[in-house]
């Protein structure tokens, strides 16, 4: 482990070096490329920095052991290096942690895509809900959030949207929440106060870089039509919404929300570009195993991830099997907890993976 933090700090040090060169700073690609590099070494750093300064305090501590004569003195310089001794033990822990494998997309802006599934209006009205509890978290995390396109229903539900949410841990907290979504609860239209069960699909993308995935302007067919409201009424006189088709794949995406025809052709391929990304992830962790093994589920949409049970303010995710009974705070955005032990419970997956070696 000494060895490899100390390469760590070699690199750091080169990338101070580097990122205020001007002609690195000319280089706005590369210059994003390398302070992104910076950023994620410097909790490593610190912590080592912090780590060696705790050593030598207590290879200092114990030098003046040696030469002290004064026995209460001597006993003073024991307890110090005792607790020093503890910090050491839990610095050396965070920096195992620390070292353990990244994930690729770590540090990515995310899109986000939520689909009302079975249950109707029901499942639309949840969809809805989702959005808020996401709108509120990001907003209280201090990121930006962007609607990429949306899809209402006539009764203030959502069939569905897709954004985008900026921010340096936007993936790493939210990239759990890809899968289904149950809710339990009696609908403000049903009578008889029935619980009805409906279910919303969300799906976590990391955004991808032009660098990551290639797109060839070849395999595009590329379609413009006049966007339209609920029910079909025309809400723009010019052929503003833009259909993507990526032949290759077969892949499809419509963007409308924009009245400028290239607006809705930079958000259509933003989309794009991140379903396709995706597709070569799974292939990359379908190869890779042992990361495979260390995930909180599969990422699928189509695994049930959490139920959110109203009649008794419960939510419980079935990948970790962690109940809160908090409901409401957390459809208010209040979600640290279960991103917490989302990300505590694939720490110690890690650490198991790791240990196994």
């Amino acid at each position: 482990m000494q060895t490899i933090l100390n390469e760590i700090k070699a690199r750091y040090n080169e990338l101070e070096s580097m990122i205020i060169k001007p002609e690195i700073i000319a280089d706005q690609k590369l210059y994003k490329k390398l302070t992104m590099e910076h950023s994620r070494l410097i909790p490593v750093v610190q912590k080592y920095q912090e780590f060696e300064k705790t050593k030598k305090e207590i290879n200092d501590a114990r030098e003046l052991i040696g030469n002290e004569k004064d026995q209460d003195m001597k006993d003073l310089l024991k307890t110090e290096i005792a607790e020093l001794e503890g910090r050491i033990n839990i610095l050396e822990k965070d920096l195992t942690i620390l070292l353990l494998p990244k994930d690729p997309n770590s540090g990515k802006n995310i899109l986000i895509e939520i689909r009302a599934g079975t249950g109707g209006d029901e499942a639309a009205l949840f969809a809805r809900d989702l959005f808020r509890m996401y709108s509120r978290y990001t907003d209280a995390s201090g990121w930006k959030m962007d609607v990429i396109s949306a899809n209402a229903t006539g009764k203030d539900g959502l069939k569905e949207i897709i954004f985008s949410v900026i921010g340096s841990e936007a993936y790493d907290n939210l990239k759990f929440e890809s899968g289904t979504h149950r809710v339990q609860r009696v609908p403000e239209t049903e009578a008889s106060g029935r619980i009805h069960t409906s279910a919303v699909t969300v799906a976590v993308l990391p955004e991808a870089e032009e660098s990551d995935i290639e797109i060839d302007p070849e395999d595009l067919r590329i379609d413009v039509y006049r966007s339209s409201g609920h029910g079909g009424q025309s809400v723009n006189t010019t052929d503003s919404a833009v259909r993507i088709t990526h032949i290759p794949s077969g892949l499809v995406v419509t963007c409308q929300d924009e009245k400028s025809q290239l607006k809705n052709k930079t958000k259509a391929l933003k989309i794009l570009r991140a379903r396709l990304f995706e597709i070569v992830e799974r292939e990359r962790m379908a190869e890779e195993s042992q990361i495979r093994k260390s995930q909180i589920g599969s990422g699928d949409r189509s695994e049930k991830i959490r139920t959110y049970n109203f009649p008794q303010s419960r939510v419980t995710d079935h990948r970790i099997g962690l109940t809160l009974h908090s409901l409401e705070k957390i459809l208010d955005g209040e979600i640290d907890d279960l991103v917490d032990n989302l990300k505590k419970f694939e720490q110690e997956q890690l650490l198991k993976s790791s240990n196994k070696k």
